[in-house]
């Protein structure tokens, strides 16, 4: 099958690249093992960050207009308001929903997503991936691709299939997550109570709905074939915090464990990884999900440029080179928060000092953007041209555009999945150097915005910058800065 994906794993991080790819026209097929969509969610929390990428893309308004707001994080179980420290909000937002929106955007551009599908087999060579399909009913067939990408959860199919290295270590612990629609009371809430030997929490859902969690340090998990239950929660929950609970039958049961790994390598031939395929931690702060996301968002447009032809040589390596280091630096704020939460007879003294530096502003501000994401910038740099330096790699503001059209936004200009040039000279800049990039880049002028100190900025399509001119007349630093992200430009 010529110019096609095939993405492993219809979840969140799958359907985005999917979606990604539709966009710049590209085949996918998407195969799911699941036969209908969930409808439960483990994560809830949803980092502002993730809002911003699918706001990019035009799917914010889809997620409706009433997201709950958290206007709190913690770091280790301590509780920082965000607002004060400018940095943005959490919201409630279950997983199943954002998988909702992005499988109906997939289907919507012509993506095959099958349901009820699993990858049984693989193999790949210098052209292509070829993957053996088992469907519901048990028939076996073939696909071939020229890429497959791996977004098949935490026991990826795809990554052990084709040998990537999983380096980390396994579960010391466990916990429980359920959803139950009574209790003993009714008032609202959200408690996480930190003790000797484990964590357990309560956070009200809604007026009919509320989450319960437990985690007991070193306590093995049980065996994979042994059905977690509402007694195993109940003793669980007595055992951290010696409460006896009335819990009604639950809605939803689930456990998880602090199992930490992640892939040597997020790319092996044809072959990609992505979201928990390629990283595994422990489920704190909304992470897991954010992550992810923000895998399929710098994959996509990558391997779209990479099948169309004009990908600078490097770009889909690139892939690897930005996100693995995101993904350790998860990985280390993660175990990080946990050796601040056990054993809790030793690191009284640590919590207690750090609970002190917590009160910095400045310490508080860089936890919580660690933890939402918000700080990631890439390194982007080119050698003698450092004047707007600092913009290099950051995600664009969303600032209002004041055009000749009319009164748009930074994101909706890169709804398309297109890169973007933002001209804010007023005319004076020298845009030769865009001549022959027509087919992959948008060029948007408007008037000047404070939140983004530059005459000419251009962004790639997940809106990162990568070129940054003060005044507009660098048409050197453009033209490389085109060449190294965009390739070479189409023959008029």
């Amino acid at each position: 099958m010529a110019n096609t994906v095939v993405v492993a794993g219809g979840g969140p991080t799958g359907l985005l690249v999917a979606t990604e790819l539709r966009l710049a026209g590209i085949d996918v097929v998407v195969i799911e093992r699941a036969l209908e969509p969930p409808k439960e969610s483990r994560g809830l929390a949803f980092q502002a960050r993730s809002l911003d990428v699918l706001n990019k893309r035009g799917l914010k308004a889809r997620l409706g207009d009433d997201i709950p707001v958290f206007g709190r994080n913690h770091f280790a179980l301590y509780w920082v308001d965000m607002e004060s420290l400018g940095v943005p909000p959490m919201y409630v937002l279950p997983q199943w929903r954002v998988e909702e929106v992005l499988e109906e955007r997939a289907r919507e551009l012509g993506a095959d997503v099958r349901r009820g599908h699993e990858i049984i087999a693989l193999a790949q060579d210098e052209d292509g991936a070829s993957v053996t399909v088992r469907d519901g009913e048990g028939a076996e067939y073939e696909l071939r691709g020229e890429f497959l990408v791996g977004a098949d959860g935490g026991r990826s199919t795809v990554r052990k299939l084709a040998g990537f290295e999983f380096p980390g270590t396994g579960s010391g612990f466990y916990g429980i997550l359920a959803d139950v629609a009574e209790f003993e009371d009714d008032r609202e809430r959200v408690e996480v109570g930190l003790f000797p030997g484990g964590v357990s929490g309560e956070v009200q859902l809604g007026p009919d709905r509320l989450r319960l969690m437990t985690t007991e340090f070193d306590v093995p998990a049980p065996d994979d074939s042994v059905p977690v239950t509402i007694e195993e929660l109940k003793e669980s929950i007595h055992r951290i915090s010696g409460k006896d609970v009335k819990i009604a039958e639950p809605r939803w049961l689930s456990r998880f464990s602090d199992s930490t790994r992640q892939a040597a390598a997020y790319r092996q031939g044809r072959i990609l990884l992505a979201g928990d395929a390629a990283h595994v931690f422990y489920p704190i702060g909304g992470q897991g999900l954010n992550t992810g996301l923000q895998d399929a968002f710098n994959l996509g447009w990558k391997l779209a440029a990479e099948i169309k032809g004009w990908a600078p040589e490097g770009l889909l390596d690139s892939y690897h080179d930005e996100r693995h280091p995101v993904g350790a630096q998860v990985i280390l704020n993660t175990r990080a928060q946990l050796a601040l939460l056990h054993p809790l007879d030793k690191i009284g003294p640590l919590r207690e000092l750090f609970g002190d530096l917590l009160k910095i502003p400045e310490v508080g501000r860089y936890l919580l953007n660690l933890v939402a994401g918000w700080g990631i910038r890439y390194p982007i740099s080119y050698e003698g041209r450092d004047d707007a330096a600092d913009l290099l790699g950051r995600p664009v503001p969303d600032a209002e555009l004041k055009t000749a059209g009319g009164t748009t936004d930074v994101a909706s200009t890169l709804h398309t999945g297109r890169g973007v040039l933002l001209d804010f000279s007023a005319g004076s800049a020298d845009l030769a150097a865009l001549t022959g990039f027509g087919d992959r880049i948008d060029v948007v002028a408007a008037e000047p915005v404070t939140e983004i100190a530059a005459a000419v900025v251009l962004l790639r399509p997940d809106g990162h910058i990568v070129w940054a001119d003060p005044d507009g007349s660098d048409t050197e630093g453009l033209a490389a800065a085109l060449l190294a992200w965009f390739g070479t430009p189409a023959e008029q």
